[in-house]
């Protein structure tokens, strides 16, 4: 099961409702970590385009919360150096694994405020499927 382009835009325009105020990249990716859908808002930082895209990749390439794998990428960690691996993933929060039921059908990476906001807007973005 994959993510369709209806569902992606649907995703990223209810991440950009919450984003009201901020300035956000916001990006989807299908189940093969393949971008879907991408928004820029309106004066975002040229440097957060490709950090949502690794955050919406990293979401789906191990399919948990960027910020659940950054946790565990710590000094002495599991996971710790995974950042260096499939070309650079990104381990703090803003992207989350896209789910219908238990099946994961892409990812979601929004970049461009705080860790904190940007997490928010990514789970308003699921919540839209």
């Amino acid at each position: 099961m994959d993510i369709t382009l209806e569902q992606a835009e649907k995703v990223v325009a209810a991440a950009k409702a919450k984003a009201l105020g901020l300035k956000m990249n916001i990006a989807v990716v299908d189940a093969g970590a393949n971008l879907k859908a991408f928004k820029r808002m309106d004066n975002a930082w040229l440097g957060s385009i490709d950090i949502s895209i690794k955050k919406a990749k990293t979401a789906r390439y191990f399919d948990f919360p960027t910020g659940v794998i950054g946790s565990l990428s710590q000094p002495g960690g599991s996971l710790y150096n995974i950042e260096h691996s499939n070309g650079g993933l990104i381990t703090f929060p803003g992207g989350i694994p896209l789910t219908v039921g238990d099946v994961v059908i892409g990812g979601i990476g929004v970049s461009g405020s705080t860790v904190e906001n940007d997490h928010a807007v990514a789970e308003a973005g699921l919540a839209a499927l």
